[in-house]
């Protein structure tokens, strides 16, 4: 009997052993759970981080230049597009304003909203009318003075038609010029296809232009 009992007392005692071993285990496992929990955590707190990140991460600030410049520049080309709806004569002038307005508007939109992404400051929606000289500085080629926009409010008809094309003809080639610098050291990938598109769409503009006012001058 006393054999059977410390059989059955040392078979008790392994087990409890067996148990406090899996119970250590078990503890250990949850340590090591939350462990590896938190190297999961660890990654995915990163790569969200790197999501977060990822519009900063992506342009330079050759991108931020051309957004924050080409803002500007497109407002005032929209306010120099709304003239010609009540004082152009031409209706190929009047047409190619409203081609203008539909192009640009949206392109504003998106820069802005690339600027925001970017923690950037966004141009005021006011045209860039506190740009003095055709050059504009750094970043703003083409952009007309008051003086020059004072002027064009005040033409009407034929006038007012040559004198749009002839601004509107050296607003687009600094336009074209500001995309061509976007494209050879932009990073942004949006940006950059804007940059071409940009260059597209008015390089066409500028030779239709053109050839209005050999029209015109004819």
């Amino acid at each position: 009997m006393t054999s059977t009992r410390t059989l059955v007392r040392r078979a008790a005692l392994a087990a409890t052993a067996t148990t406090a071993a899996l119970v250590l285990a078990a503890c250990g496992g949850d340590d090591g759970g939350h462990g590896a929990s938190g190297t999961h955590k660890s990654p995915s707190a990163s790569a969200d981080a790197s999501a977060a990140d990822a519009p900063a991460g992506a342009h330079n600030d050759q991108d931020v230049s051309f957004a924050q410049g080409m803002i500007p520049h497109h407002q005032q080309a929209l306010e120099m597009a709304e003239l010609a709806a009540d004082r152009a004569s031409s209706a190929q002038v009047k047409d190619l304003a409203a081609r203008v307005q539909k192009a640009q508007d949206p392109e504003i939109r998106t820069m802005s909203g690339w600027l925001k992404a970017w923690g950037e400051d966004v141009p005021s929606a006011t045209p860039g009318m506190d740009h003095s000289g055709h050059s504009g500085g750094s970043g703003m080629a083409g952009m007309m003075d008051p003086a020059d926009m004072d002027k064009l409010s005040k033409a009407s008809g034929k006038d007012f038609d040559t004198m749009f094309l002839t601004m509107m003809v050296e607003h687009h080639e600094g336009a074209v010029e500001m995309a061509e610098a976007e494209k050879a050291k932009g990073r942004y990938g949006p940006a950059t296809e804007l940059a071409d598109a940009v260059i597209t769409a008015q390089t066409a503009e500028i030779e239709e232009m053109n050839k209005l006012l050999g029209k015109n001058g004819g």
